[in-house]
């Protein structure tokens, strides 16, 4: 049990590829791509997913294991270092379109699956230092604006209308990507306002906290546009793209077409772990850090990533994240998947 968190070394080997990926050229750049988008999947196809949860003792002596925690703070840094490794490839003006779009596409893989997801995870975390450090995070993919919304926002009205990160049933991720990205920075605005109000200031305050997120955002442009030029900037800004289209996939997936009740009282039934669309899929829990136990997360998200629990009522995704997301990228076939799925638990929950 004490060795249980070596497992969480897999998403390094990403890390490693992608930096020999910003120093290679040809079909070699892209093999961070295909070992995420193809290898993964297909893995996952044939490894039957697994359900099993960490015992009362094995849950609180991962609590107290403290190399879980020191993996995430590795990502900081190495997540700085790759983006480094990513800027300064860029400058080379001998590189090809095929290998400048491969090492975009890596780099967003990067930006998406660590710099928003551990983010997210850390963002959760009451520590100030790790708080901060998550804010890095999402730093390098320009949506440090998702530590106020998501925490604030998404978990109060997640799987109602009122949020514009739970994807409606028929919506397709295209339509959603669009819904998702302007509402959900209005949101994080309106939040923000609404605190240093509170506080008795101005919502031009260096304290409202999206104020600050806009020019820290700004000055970090600004960095690399005078550091490496304006061209590599434009790289960067694709790359950050990717990894926002990543993470809001990802949102799409988790609660397509999951709605709460409204109750008498005009609010909605308590966020349950049915509200939120599950995997149990075991390669990409790992290299997700267990964030696809998404049912559990939502339940109670003070639960830290590596302890999320299998809930026999949550419903659950016929694959693992990397495969689903593929899958939502092709409407007709999702909708085929998916909405047939939906019907069975609303069904079910009529008997």
């Amino acid at each position: 049990m004490q060795l249980r968190f070596l497992r969480y070394l897999l998403p390094f080997i990403i890390f490693l590829g992608s930096v020999f990926s910003f120093h290679s050229q040809g079909w070699v750049v892209w093999l961070p791509l295909l070992f995420a988008w193809l290898f993964i999947p297909l893995m996952e196809i044939f490894i039957p997913p697994n359900p099993s949860n960490m015992n009362a003792a094995e849950e609180e002596m991962a609590k107290k294991n403290k190399s879980y925690d020191i993996l995430l703070y590795i990502v900081v840094i190495v997540q700085y270092f790759a983006l480094y490794e990513f800027l300064d490839s860029m400058k080379n003006e001998s590189l090809t379109w095929y290998d400048t779009a491969g090492r975009i596409g890596v780099m967003g893989l990067l930006c998406g699956v660590f710099g928003i997801n551990v983010g997210h995870e850390l963002g959760h975390r009451v520590n100030k230092t790790e708080q901060t450090l998550a804010k890095a995070l999402l730093l390098t993919s320009l949506y440090m604006h998702f530590f106020t919304e998501h925490n604030k926002g998404h978990h109060k009205r997640v799987a109602t209308p009122e949020d514009p990160s739970s994807a409606r049933y028929g919506e397709p991720v295209y339509t959603f990507y669009f819904r998702t990205i302007l509402f959900s920075y209005i949101s994080a605005w309106h939040i923000a306002n609404d605190e240093i109000r509170k506080k008795g200031k101005s919502v031009f305050s260096l304290q409202n906290e999206m104020v600050q997120f806009t020019l820290i955002q700004l000055a970090f442009l600004s960095g690399i546009f005078f550091a490496f030029s304006g061209l590599v900037t434009l790289y960067f800004l694709a790359a950050a793209l990717i990894g926002i289209l990543l993470l809001e996939t990802v949102n799409y997936i988790e609660h397509y077409g999951l709605q709460r009740k409204p109750t008498s009282n005009g609010n909605y039934e308590r966020t349950m772990p049915e509200h939120s669309w599950n995997s149990d899929h075991l390669i990409g829990r790992i290299v997700l850090f267990e964030l696809s136990r998404h049912s559990d997360h939502h339940y109670l998200a003070s639960r830290k990533y590596q302890i999320l629990r299998h809930h026999d009522n949550s419903p659950q995704m016929p694959t693992g994240y990397p495969g689903m997301i593929l899958l939502s990228l092709f409407p007709p076939a999702w909708f085929y998947v998916m909405n047939r799925r939906i019907k069975k638990l609303q069904a079910a929950k009529t008997i």
